[in-house]
């Protein structure tokens, strides 16, 4: 798989850099040729994710790329942080669980609508999700 030359990187701090990621991650998707129905679920995820960067680590980046591996083209989302980190993965994927007292639907809602996704986090290190979604 090649990454495209051409990574598209966004500090997240507050609300509006979660407007701006959005934003940026669906004209990225638009380029690649998602239809105007991807570009709004690959929106979702990456409100999701940024969301939880406000809320549990305060700052952190979202960084796309556009992907082509000679057969399919698609976009990569990568959200870091240096937060608290996530004590328990599996118990943090499972729907309606929450620690911020939100419907708890986030990375869950995330995972099932992007094609890949991955979690890697460490107690007081922070977490990095990467996120993939392919054209059709």
């Amino acid at each position: 798989m090649t990454i495209v030359p051409g990574e598209l990187q966004v500090p997240i701090e507050g609300e509006a850099d979660i407007v701006l990621a959005r934003q940026k991650g669906r004209e990225l998707a638009a380029e690649i040729g998602f239809s105007s129905t991807e570009q709004t679920i690959v929106a979702l995820a990456i409100s999701e994710i940024a969301r939880n960067i406000v809320s549990y680590a305060e700052r952190g980046e979202i960084t796309f790329a556009k992907l082509d591996d000679g057969a399919r083209r698609g976009l990569m989302v990568v959200a870091r942080d240096q937060g608290p980190g996530i004590a328990d993965i599996d118990l943090a994927m499972r729907d309606g669980y929450s620690t911020a007292r939100s419907l708890g639907i986030g990375l869950p809602g995330a995972k099932r609508v992007m094609d890949e996704f991955e979690i890697e986090s460490e107690r007081d290190r922070g977490t990095t999700i990467t996120m993939k979604k392919w054209l059709p």
